[in-house]
């Protein structure tokens, strides 16, 4: 059995490696062709130019002006769904057909694994391939439009008790299927006005607490009812009631009526140096036979915000409260977040950033109150540090100064230095990413801090590669544990962070 197990996964692996090369050949050959290539160039050139040509004039026929939102474009970043759709260009598709396919590879590399929970121990390093596929397709660019999405992500190469789990692995599963309604005048009021039913992807304003995940190789996804109503570029309101999808790693996701959340979100335009938007998420999560981790309650927020623009300050203050209930104690507990940057007008536009995240803790444990912040299902790669098989710290029991310089040297091309210094909120209480405690608060509260550097390159809609380094300079906290902490062997020392990835559409 494990040698046909083997088998398997080395003919997956090389047909993932053959479709690849083809889709990598297909992207680099329809980017790098000119859009105004002459006809007698054609004729002088191969009949291999010319199909790509061809391909990519049809592409790009369907983009900008042109451009047939998808059913998901509402819900989600517009990255993640305006891209050239070569795949339905060489079929040639009409317009009402929606068909993408995308791939991720990336290599992660870590070692001095940290979590109780790591049987790596020793100092050992855990590196792995990470691969998310992805194919849609939809049909509707009228008021009804239908959308499938599936995602199969799977993990290559980890060593025995490596970190894999259902934030890295989740094979052959539905993302997205659902059936949406749009009227873009409703009344003649010149409000536009959405409606999803089915399961979906969403991002939710700065997407700390709801989001479309990026970097991690698994995503979030809900099922249920979205609706929508505003005025373009000036206003939006939102509100949504979903099971949220519960992740496997082999058998099919599904949801549990007993796990519930819902929300309104408000979305403010209408002054250009302080954009508004104001929230309520309410979560019910019954699913535990232990009543003791029953979660019920209310997350509450508003966030202010100034957009980056050259030779002008902007920032970012979100700031949100929870109450409720944890099993039978209440539960009070915040997050408040700030950034201000200023960007230069300078060659590369550098943008310098700093930054402050602080997420409560519980105070006394066992006591009559929960004070630790949940992060519900918010996305933290783009303040916090890359995720994967790193990413040790949520918005949970943490206080993080820290800053960032963003410098764009090249079209395309974008890099990032970042320090952060991270504390626990309350030392006797526990990060769970991190999966380490000390009861009695004698460790201290200093987790240490970490530098890291970020390049990435986008070639393109479709082809984008993506490179980082982290090093974390763990803190007097981790030699401190008491043995009951079940700290790793060398989980006391610094840890290497890094991955590279290329991301292809077609």
């Amino acid at each position: 059995m494990r040698k046909v197990a083997s088998n398997v996964k080395a003919w997956i692996m090389t047909g993932l490696g053959m479709v690849m090369v083809i889709a990598f050949t297909v992207v680099s050959a329809a980017e790098s062709m000119p859009s105004n290539t002459s006809s007698l160039a054609i004729e002088k050139g191969s009949a291999y130019g010319e199909f790509f040509k061809q391909i990519k004039d049809r592409a790009e026929a369907q983009n900008g002006k042109n451009w047939k939102e998808t059913a998901d474009a509402s819900l989600i970043q517009s990255k993640e769904t305006q891209w050239n759709r070569y795949l339905k260009a060489a079929m040639g598709l009409p317009d009402f057909v929606d068909l993408g396919i995308e791939n991720r590879t990336r290599f992660e590399s870590v070692d001095h694994p940290w979590r109780s929970t790591a049987a790596i121990g020793g100092g050992r390093t855990d590196s792995q391939w990470l691969l998310r596929s992805r194919v849609r397709f939809g049909l509707g660019n009228g008021p009804l439009r239908f959308l499938f999405e599936g995602q199969d992500s799977r993990e290559y190469g980890a060593q025995v008790g490596g970190f894999v789990n259902n934030t890295t692995v989740n094979e052959w599963d539905i993302l997205q299927l659902f059936g949406s309604l749009t009227v873009d005048n409703l009344a003649g009021s010149e409000l536009r006005t959405d409606l999803h039913f089915g399961r979906m992807t969403l991002d939710l304003g700065g997407r700390r607490y709801v989001a479309r995940n990026d970097f991690r190789n698994t995503t979030n996804a809900f099922d249920g009812f979205h609706w929508q109503i505003g005025k373009e570029k000036l206003w939006r309101f939102r509100t949504f009631i979903t099971e949220p999808v519960i992740r496997d790693e082999v058998k099919l996701d599904e949801q549990n009526k007993k796990f519930l959340f819902w929300g309104a979100y408000v979305e403010n335009l209408q002054i250009p140096w302080m954009n508004i938007d104001a929230y309520y998420y309410g979560l019910n999560d019954q699913r535990q036979k232990n009543k003791n981790f029953h979660r019920t309650y209310g997350t509450y927020g508003m966030r202010l915000y100034k957009n980056p623009k050259i030779g002008e300050f902007d920032y970012e203050l979100e700031a949100a409260v929870q109450v409720g209930h944890l099993g039978q104690v209440d539960h009070f507990a915040y997050n408040p977040n700030a950034q201000v940057g200023y960007t230069f007008n300078v060659p590369w536009t550098p943008q310098f950033l700093v930054q402050y995240s602080y997420a409560s803790g519980t105070r006394t444990q066992g006591g009559s109150q929960s004070g630790t912040f949940d992060p519900l299902f918010g996305a933290r790669r783009w303040d916090f540090m890359a995720t994967g098989l790193f990413g040790p710290f949520l918005r949970s029991n943490i206080s993080s100064p820290g800053w960032r310089l963003v410098v764009k040297p090249a079209k395309g091309v974008k890099m990032q230095i970042k320090q952060r210094f991270w504390y626990l909120a309350q030392s006797s209480a526990v990060n769970a990413q991190i999966a380490l405690q000390d009861p009695t608060g004698g460790s201290g509260n200093y987790l240490g801090h970490d530098l890291e550097l970020r390049a990435t390159w986008t070639v393109s809609q479709n082809l984008e590669f993506d490179a980082g380094y982290d090093h974390w300079f763990k803190g007097s906290y981790f030699s401190r544990l008491p043995a009951s902490a079940n700290l790793p062997a060398g989980g006391e020392k610094d840890t290497d962070y890094f991955y590279m990835s290329m991301r292809v559409r077609l």
